[in-house]
């Protein structure tokens, strides 16, 4: 079943059109809690004669892992949020089996990776790597696929240089001692990981999901986001947001004021889906300042307009921590590994190969 809201989002029609459409007995309504609900194949079967019978692929991926609505997350039913209560590691096997249950993540052994680069090449060629050394990467039965992702996790988490002692055997703790050489904040890293699993069909997860729609192996699905990550408009904007708190640094408010007179957005802040405020960066930064004031607090103030968002947390997780500019998108990474995951098993479970699409030409004719 649909809400009002996603049933208008669907069809491209504002909430007051959907119950026109009922009134006009082009849909039904099943009230539920006082809530109204549509069923799927009703809305898709309207949006298909709207379109002349033409839907595109990516409008009919249906999923149980992750809800948008209201300004909130939710996974699988359960606010992401609450869920944080959880080591990632459960949180990751309800997102990939339903099932909140106790999980250790161990790596596989790697040879010695190259140290050229940055931090997320490393998490890429870790990947592929891993995927080399897996003779049974073909299995795709949930089974094995999800053995496989503990271990690739895990793997990709111990391929990152050390910043001190390993302290700890959870992966958040695991991972907090490759980003920041003090002393290990487990459960703030363990919310970030939480709450950054998954965010339904952002771009990275499309491309994932279509990996598996050509039935990829698991190394194949993760590299495929990880090459969506790499744009500036996605992986990227934790660290553009770490950067500009840098140069915010001796006077955050003339920074935003020149970074507002140059047209420039101000990274960090605003959503494409969220209309009030970001539940994860809410969460995130109301954590991160029980350890005292932010670096960007002066700024959050002053840009009044908008809300700040993940990439904002993350770089202010980074510059309280002192970790590298890139350890946001490190943590965006590792985190959204867990989706990728969920979502390929989900996609293993469709027809194959159905986003093949078919473009409109306008080239020159032969």
């Amino acid at each position: 079943m649909l809400t009002t809201a996603q049933a208008a989002r669907r069809l491209g029609v504002k909430p007051e059109t959907i119950y026109a459409y009922v009134s006009r007995g082009l849909l039904t309504r099943t009230k539920v809690n006082r809530v109204s609900l549509f069923a799927v194949d009703e809305v898709e079967a309207l949006a298909d004669k709207a379109r002349g019978g033409i839907t595109g692929t990516t409008e009919r991926i249906r999923t149980k892992l992750t809800l948008l609505e209201g300004d909130e997350l939710y996974y699988r039913g359960r606010r992401a949020t609450d869920l944080t209560a959880y080591p990632v590691e459960s949180v990751a096997h309800f997102l990939w089996t339903g099932e909140l249950k106790d999980a250790a993540f161990e790596p596989i052994e790697l040879p010695d990776l190259p140290d050229a680069g940055t931090l997320t090449d490393r998490i890429r060629i870790a990947v592929a790597v891993a995927g080399a050394h897996d003779p049974l990467r073909f299995d795709l039965s949930p089974e094995n696929y999800v053995r496989a992702a503990e271990r690739l996790i895990a793997t990709i988490v111990a391929a990152l240089p050390l910043r001190q002692e390993p302290a700890g055997t959870s992966l958040a703790a695991r991972l907090w001692v490759r980003m920041s050489a003090e002393p290990v904040q487990e459960q703030l890293l363990n919310s970030a990981l939480v709450l950054l699993a998954d965010h339904d069909l952002a771009v990275s997860t499309l491309a994932a999901r279509v990996a598996a729609s050509a039935r990829a192996h698991l190394y194949a699905v993760v590299s495929a986001g990880l090459g969506v990550m790499e744009g500036p408009y996605h992986g990227m904007m934790p660290t553009l947001a770490y950067r500009f708190l840098t140069s915010a640094e001796p006077d955050p408010i003339a920074a935003l004021g020149e970074r507002l007179r140059s047209g420039q957005g101000v990274p960090g802040f605003g959503h494409g889906i969220y209309q009030r405020k970001d539940p994860r960066a809410e969460f995130l930064l109301a954590q991160l300042r029980k350890h005292g004031p932010l670096p960007a607090d002066d700024i959050i103030r002053a840009v009044g307009h908008t809300f700040p968002n993940t990439d904002l947390a993350l770089a202010a997780m980074a510059k309280r921590f002192g970790m590298p500019p890139e350890a946001g998108e490190v943590i965006f990474s590792v985190a959204r590994v867990i989706g990728w995951v969920a979502h390929a098993l989900e996609e293993y479970a469709e027809p194959g190969l159905r986003f093949r699409a078919v473009g409109v030409y306008t080239g020159e004719r032969p």
